[in-house]
């Protein structure tokens, strides 16, 4: 799942923050008395693969605070990305502590799922800016940043790809279809859809009013035409080597061998590391051919947050553990057990987070990418578009249509 922004800030910052890390402190609220009742129950949301993570660090929180509540913490599994409409169903009775992608922010502080974080100075100081930015509307601070690696990249395998191979997609499709292996990439979401699309001159966003959309990708003006990507998609979608696949398809064919590079993110880094061993390769995304120019795959970014639901019977408990699961500790015990890059300054800068592959990948791609603030109306019609793409039912003299189409989907009100 997904989402973007200006990552390259992360570096640029790190140097500068090396010098001056502050004393951690697990919790800066760590002393103060809460007056609830002495039976605490919390739910927690959090993506399926972060399970034994989280229960690692619920399972701390409550031997800390043992002596203080009795307490029942639920752990659910929650897709970060649908995290928000999973919450709007019900969100009286929604999830007390839940993780969702910075671009569901405006949405759920729209509908009241969100209060203020009472202890905003702190978190900023303890985050990078930009990830304190992204939790936060109108300058004011709504969840607390988790991550500050929410993009996407190049992971390859060595065996099969130089340095100057992976500089191209066309030259890595040729050798995967030469090797009988693939190269693979998530069509069905827009979110790495809008890759081949974001360098090109070719536009999307989100309008002032923060609902609807604005896109030119059906665009018949300019150096680059939107059919001209589409008919970059046709080819590459009809390459013998190129396979669309999500995270799991995507890591099971990496760990048989069928898949040898693909476009996916840092939560898969250590999966990937185990099954392709020194051949573990990782880096910016490669160019690709269209309207008989190399362009230079772009990519969304953004942060992954942590918030505490409005309508929570335990509040400052909830607000409590949000804390926990995003300090400084914990944020490196995320890194070391799923390979995802730290917005907490003093865990950005430890010099296992700098020397790993996939995060320096990220920030090498970062000077490619932008945050991504989409509106609801993308993602279906993006998903229906390439869907016909792959499917072969698109021919070149019908493209312009299904841009059209595609295009009046996502601008939609």
């Amino acid at each position: 799942m997904k989402r973007k922004l200006n990552i390259l800030f992360l570096a640029l910052t790190l140097a500068v923050l090396l010098s001056g890390c502050k004393e951690k402190s697990q919790n800066p609220m760590a002393d103060e008395q809460i007056s609830d009742s002495n039976s605490v129950n919390l739910t927690v949301w959090g993506a399926e693969e972060d399970e034994q993570l989280l229960r690692q660090v619920i399972d701390e929180f409550q031997e800390e605070y043992k002596e203080q509540a009795d307490f029942t913490i639920t752990y659910k599994p929650q897709s970060e990305s649908s995290c928000t409409d999973a919450l709007m169903a019900d969100l009286e009775n929604g999830a007390d502590v839940f993780a969702f992608a910075d671009d569901q922010l405006n949405t759920l502080v729209a509908a009241g799922a969100l209060e203020p974080v009472e202890n905003s100075e702190d978190v900023k100081q303890s985050n990078l800016p930009e990830a304190a930015l992204a939790a936060s509307v109108n300058d004011t601070m709504y969840a607390l940043p988790m991550t500050a690696d929410n993009g996407y990249f190049l992971y390859y395998n060595k065996k099969y790809f130089s340095n100057k191979d992976i500089q191209s997609l066309d030259r890595m499709l040729d050798i995967a279809a030469q090797n009988g292996k693939k190269v693979s990439m998530d069509w069905s979401s827009g979110w790495y859809v809008y890759s081949l699309f974001g360098n090109t001159g070719l536009k999307v966003g989100l309008n002032d009013d923060g609902i609807t959309n604005y896109c030119t990708w059906n665009s018949k003006e300019g150096k680059i035409k939107g059919t001209d990507v589409a008919k970059s998609m046709l080819n590459i979608g009809r390459h013998s080597g190129f396979v669309s696949a999500d995270d799991t398809k995507f890591l099971k064919g990496a760990k048989k061998g069928t898949i040898i590079a693909g476009v996916n993110g840092v939560w898969n880094s250590v999966p990937l590391q185990k099954a392709w061993g020194s051949d573990f390769g990782a880096a910016k995304l490669p160019s690709y051919n269209c309207a008989g120019k190399k362009v230079q795959m772009s990519s969304f970014s953004g942060y992954k947050l942590i918030g505490v639901n409005a309508y929570s019977n335990h509040k400052e408990w909830a607000a409590k553990l949000a804390q926990w699961i995003t300090n400084e500790e914990n944020q490196k015990l995320r890194f070391h057990l799923r390979g995802q890059g730290p917005s907490n300054i003093n865990a950005a800068a430890s010099k296992e987070v700098q020397n790993s592959p996939a995060i320096t990948a990220l920030l090498e791609q970062s000077e490619f990418s932008c945050l991504q603030r989409i509106g609801g109306n993308f993602w279906e019609p993006v998903a229906t578009f390439t869907s016909g793409i792959l499917s072969g039912n698109f021919l070149e003299n019908n493209l312009q249509e299904q841009l059209d189409i595609m295009v009046e989907g996502i601008i939609a009100p």
